[in-house]
């Protein structure tokens, strides 16, 4: 079983919670409060290595954050050293998009991303320019009963995503639509990357190289959580 850290990052009231509870409880919550500092919750998953297409168990270990201004300085504490990070905006309002992608670039600032397979082999590429980033629009089951209250556009994100790196998928936490193929596309790419660095060190060692990599803490201990 691999472990990997997952962070979600938004705006106050665009699903988050929703999302995440979702994915692990398999739950919808029409009322539900926002988050105070932060949630810890745990979910695995099951992918197929492409090359033995023998089963792998993924778990992540998530921290869903608040998105109220008054705890964005807190953030920093979920994403250190996250692998992955989820970006959700509401599809509902205008500037919601524009927010998420204050959080990509302080992601990309503080932390690093590389979804790009073209990324560079070198001693410098360490383990904080493996993030990903997957940019999740929320509330598709909104726009679905009235198309009107769509504000943006899903050819606006997908063309962000794209000069950005990002995955990129639209769901509605309602309805459970594309919740777990997010974290499914996560978890396959997280391990795409897992299987790169691991081929790359064998490959430092058969050449005679040392290369020293340090995995991710854990972040197990909910009793560092706000909750």
């Amino acid at each position: 079983m691999l472990q990997f850290k997952l962070v979600l990052l938004g705006d106050s009231s665009v699903g988050k919670s929703s999302i995440v509870n979702r994915f692990v409880k398999d739950t919808f919550d029409e009322f539900r409060e926002s988050t105070i500092g932060a949630a810890f919750l745990s979910q695995s998953i099951k992918i197929k290595d492409p090359k033995t297409n023998q089963d792998v168990i993924i778990k992540f270990e998530i921290w869903d954050t608040a998105g109220q201004e008054r705890y964005k300085s807190l953030a920093p504490m979920y994403y250190r050293n996250a692998n992955a990070a989820l970006v959700v905006y509401d599809i509902t309002i205008a500037d919601s998009l524009l927010k998420a992608k204050s959080w990509v670039n302080e992601l990309k600032e503080k932390v690093g991303n590389s979804t790009d397979d073209n990324d560079n082999d070198n001693d410098n590429n360490n383990n904080n320019n493996n993030l990903v980033i997957h940019l999740v629009g929320n509330k598709l089951d909104l726009v679905e009963d009235d198309p009107e209250m769509r504000s943006v556009a899903t050819e606006d994100a997908v063309k962000y995503s794209t000069d950005e790196n990002l995955l990129f998928k639209e769901v509605s936490a309602k309805t459970d639509f594309n919740i777990k193929e997010v974290f499914q596309t996560i978890g396959e790419k997280l391990y795409e990357i897992r299987q790169k660095e691991l081929d790359n060190n064998n490959n430092k060692q058969n050449k005679g190289e040392i290369n020293i990599s340090l995995p991710r803490p854990s972040t197990n201990d909910s009793t560092s959580c706000c909750s």
